[in-house]
């Protein structure tokens, strides 16, 4: 069974910095497109980040320049280092990514960590 478990979140002041890590595991082959997503409550998912497996990064507005979004293909393990937080990146974020593995294709999340910012 594929599981991604996210860690690093945590409260942190404005201006501080975290590091989520999203570790996938379970019978699997490969791993193609990977991203980061938060939802703030009563709010929709929105996308942060997303990495390809060649290692091409997107950013949404709101984090450009303030967060990196990495991966480690030999651990499995997809990366956020977040910098500059401001209270409105305070969510739940979650990895998700594509993934073939024994069970099949399919696009994966992980169960969410909070990151709470205060001001």
């Amino acid at each position: 069974q594929v599981q991604l478990v996210e860690s690093g979140g945590g409260l942190v002041q404005s201006g501080g910095s975290l590091r989520l890590s999203c570790a996938a595991s379970g019978g699997i082959f490969t791993i193609y497109h990977m991203g980061w997503y938060r939802q703030a409550p009563g709010e929709q998912r929105e996308v942060v980040a997303t990495i390809t497996s060649g290692g091409t990064r997107n950013y949404a507005d709101s984090v450009k320049g303030r967060f990196t979004i990495s991966r480690d293909n030999a651990k499995r393990t997809l990366y956020l280092q977040m910098n500059s937080l401001k209270p409105e990146d305070t969510a739940v974020y979650y990895c998700n990514a594509n993934i073939v593995a024994q069970i099949g294709p399919g696009r994966h999340w992980g169960q969410g960590t909070q990151v709470t910012v205060s001001s």
